[in-house]
């Protein structure tokens, strides 16, 4: 009884100090404390809820009738915008604080909002080797579904809140792409609904045009109602080398032998300073030595950045093993490693990697991207605009060394993220320079940048001049500064915009430089 005055007490001082000091102040300045004792709880109800009921569902096999149920009230919103004469663009109902990308889309609040309430998993067909999903259905409920029968997707990016649909809209990469390519790649076809209402199914034969025009195109040529991809047999471990590199030259051959080398199934670095990087190469197999286990996954364990960072510390080279779905989604308690730079004046929670917080509330980690934003308010979104930096830029291999020196002389954020991959040729908004495939990589800087006197736009134009010299690409998550003009530059627009024109798009989406570039947006 007196433990729980003792806890009434502090519950009622908390809410009086939240009183005097106002509910922004403590969001902005205390965030932390908002985050353990709200989100962090939120977050965990809400996987709960979704994977009970995506099981649910999948066991009981009624999503694929409810998937034409829902297809077809999706078709009826759609002619029913036509009928009321199409006066403003349509865009999907899902609200802007749920995308796991930190832009704010303001559009959903002028256009018309079309619901699409599709998260599940429709069908697993092994014999054609192929998982038919819904746009919403995200990474984790795949991987928890596919692993747990011995089959995975080629490319499965990295974090549990990832969709389907935004992968395909956008874009999706993992530590395998230098193989599969990118998450486009591994998928085999798409079904849309049209700005006509008429519901359309495209591959590589049929409809070829639109399904190359689909990925980067950000829901502007249709909405996304199924798509099916390629799945390959799994094994339960990943062995994995960790090797420590010193000197940018060293760093940048030592990835390109590594990522040329296709006997490693797995290949991912992670720049810790100008010259010094770990290289990580992995292999799925059926068996681990006991002593080198490492379930990474564990909520007591080391954030996997912090953990891998030993290595270059320690100065040496080492091999472990650990659980494939722990692998996957390696980054996703630490959101790679913004946990510790998620917010200007506070950190998200500083202390997040901290032994005793990991073995007492690890479990609760991370908080939904979501929630953050939804939470976040116009201070923190400000400040984090001005002073913290989230982009991924395509280059290609070639160019790595220059571009990690243009990434230190315009932001200096570390640590960065090294992902290879395939880019084969195509007709859609991305592919090589020529017609031969070409090995490129994704650099990801997620942090505050620490040149003297950043300033977001200036910085960033400057990493986008660099990338469009280079024929490389930025993925669209994120804020982009680019002008209309070196906007279709960077992409390749030709067969986009004749679809657009052909489909009657233009009069029902906004062209995607209108939906996502801050030039457009301000």
């Amino acid at each position: 009884m007196g433990a729980l005055l003792y806890l009434g007490g502090l519950v009622l001082m908390f809410l009086l100090w939240i009183k005097v000091k106002g509910l922004d102040y403590v969001i902005v300045h205390q965030r932390w404390i908002f985050v353990c004792l709200f989100l962090l709880p939120l977050s965990v109800i809400f996987d709960v809820y979704y994977y009970v009921r995506a099981w649910l569902i999948f066991k009981m096999l009624s999503a694929p009738k409810l998937h034409d149920q829902r297809v077809r009230d999706i078709q009826r919103q759609v002619r029913e915008w036509r009928k009321e004469g199409g006066k403003t663009y349509m865009c999907t109902g899902r609200p802007g604080w749920l995308t796991v990308s930190l832009r704010v889309g303001k559009y959903k609040q002028t256009h018309k909002n079309i619901m699409i309430n599709m998260m599940d998993i429709l069908e697993v067909d092994t014999s054609r080797q192929v998982v038919r999903v819904e746009p919403l259905a995200n990474m984790g409920q795949v991987t928890a579904l596919l692993n747990c029968i011995g089959w995975t997707l080629p490319v499965l990016p990295e974090l549990d809140d990832l969709t389907v649909g935004g992968l395909v809209m956008g874009t999706g990469i993992e530590s395998s792409s230098h193989i599969y390519g990118l998450f486009q790649h591994i998928c085999v076809a798409y079904e849309l609904v049209l700005a006509d209402g008429s519901l359309v199914r495209c591959t590589e034969e049929e409809n070829s045009d639109l399904f190359h025009a689909v990925p980067w195109s950000c829901g502007t040529l249709g909405f996304l109602v199924a798509a099916e991809i390629k799945i390959v047999p799994a094994k339960p471990w990943v062995k994995l080398h960790c090797e420590p590199v010193k000197g940018l030259e060293n760093i940048c051959k030592c990835f390109t032998e590594a990522s040329e080398n296709k006997q490693n199934t797995f290949v991912e670095g992670i720049q810790y300073s100008l010259d010094t990087a770990v290289i990580m190469t992995g292999t799925m197999t059926d068996h681990a030595e006991p002593d080198k286990i490492n379930r990474i996954g564990l909520h007591f364990k080391p954030w996997f950045f912090k953990h891998v960072e030993g290595y270059l510390k320690g100065d040496y080279t080492g091999v472990e093993y650990i659980p494939l779905r722990q692998y996957y989604h390696r980054h996703t308690r630490s959101i790679f490693w913004e946990c510790v730079h998620l917010s200007y004046f506070q950190d998200i929670i500083p202390f997040g990697n901290n032994p005793v917080f990991r073995w007492l509330f690890g479990w609760l980690v991370p908080p939904k991207i979501s929630l953050l934003k939804l939470t976040q308010g116009e201070t923190i979104r400000r400040l984090y605009e001005q002073h913290h930096v989230v982009q991924d830029m395509l280059v290609p291999m070639k160019h790595l060394q220059a571009a990690i020196r243009c990434f230190h002389q315009e932001i200096n954020v570390y640590p960065l993220w090294l992902c290879p991959f395939l880019l084969p040729p195509g007709r859609g908004m991305v592919h090589p320079k020529g017609q031969e495939e070409e090995l490129y990589v994704d650099i990801g800087a997620y942090g505050e940048p620490k040149v003297k006197h950043f300033e977001a736009k200036a910085s960033m134009r400057q990493l986008e001049k660099f990338v469009r010299d280079v024929h490389g690409f930025q993925m669209l998550y994120a804020d982009v500064y680019m002008e209309r003009e070196e906007f279709w530059e960077m992409f390749d627009g030709q067969l986009y915009h004749r679809l657009r024109r052909e489909l009657g798009c233009k009069e029902a989406f906004p062209e995607v430089y209108d939906k996502i570039c801050k030039s457009a947006r301000h």
